[in-house]
């Protein structure tokens, strides 16, 4: 990526504000735009800085870490810092980007920045040159995937989820649907539901509005139930 992502850290911890801003300003695709030490402070930074990335912690006085990432759902990423760790599950469900226990190392603080990187970068290293294949990043890996091999292709979120029938496991890569569906070839593949990208030449049965792959049952949204049974060879009915 071209450009850096802009960052803020909230902390109500001086030590732990210091320590974080410290790791931003090592890591060469990262900039500090800003601190703050409440809530209430980082959502007035917010309104005249936007930011691609807040690293925030949970538990602060007043106005909460969490109450603030609530706010931000359409904004930049959150990554989580607590010293608590049962409160990761509540982090995961206000869509953060990741979550991270103090005392922070800086391996663990990168893990979370590489995953911020994908996130705003899933097209750098995915574009593949070999005709029939997909490459993408999962973790700190680049895999690449025969287009052929993939049965079907689920959202989660900020994932999406590759199925293969090669008896690999399923690959979980950060990026949007949107983007995976750019990278497929546009004979073949078809988005059956917001959720669920299908191989056509993998369905085998259909079953009232759900296509079934082994376990997985695929809802086929009304919006595309048309072209699907066309592409099935089954427009008249």
């Amino acid at each position: 990526m071209s450009r850096k992502l802009n960052c803020l850290v909230v902390d109500d911890e001086p030590l732990a504000v210091r320590l974080m801003s410290s790791y931003v300003e090592r890591t060469p695709f990262l900039n500090l735009s800003g601190t703050a030490q409440s809530g209430a402070e980082a959502l007035v930074f917010l309104n005249d800085n936007p930011v691609d990335l807040v690293f925030l912690d949970i538990h602060m006085p007043g106005f909460s870490g969490m109450e603030l990432a609530r706010q931000l759902q359409s904004g930049p990423r959150v990554v989580f810092t607590t010293a608590y760790s049962d409160h990761a599950v509540d982090g995961f469900a206000v869509n953060a980007l990741d979550y991270l226990l103090k005392p922070v190392s800086y391996e663990e603080f990168m893990r979370a920045a590489s995953r911020a990187l994908a996130f705003y970068a899933p097209k750098e290293g995915a574009a593949d040159p070999a005709p029939g294949f997909i490459t993408v990043k999962s973790e700190y890996r680049i895999i690449r995937i025969p287009v052929e091999n993939i049965d079907y292709i689920e959202g989660l979120k900020d994932y999406v989820k590759i199925v293969t029938s090669d008896g690999e496991k399923p690959v979980l890569t950060l990026m949007s649907m949107k983007s995976l569906e750019e990278m497929l070839p546009e004979a073949g593949f078809m988005r059956v539901h917001r959720s669920f990208i299908v191989n056509m030449d993998r369905v085998r049965i259909v079953e009232r509005n759900c296509i079934i792959m082994g376990q997985q049952l695929i809802p086929v949204a009304e919006s595309v139930r048309k072209r699907f049974l066309a592409a099935l060879g089954l427009s008249g009915q």
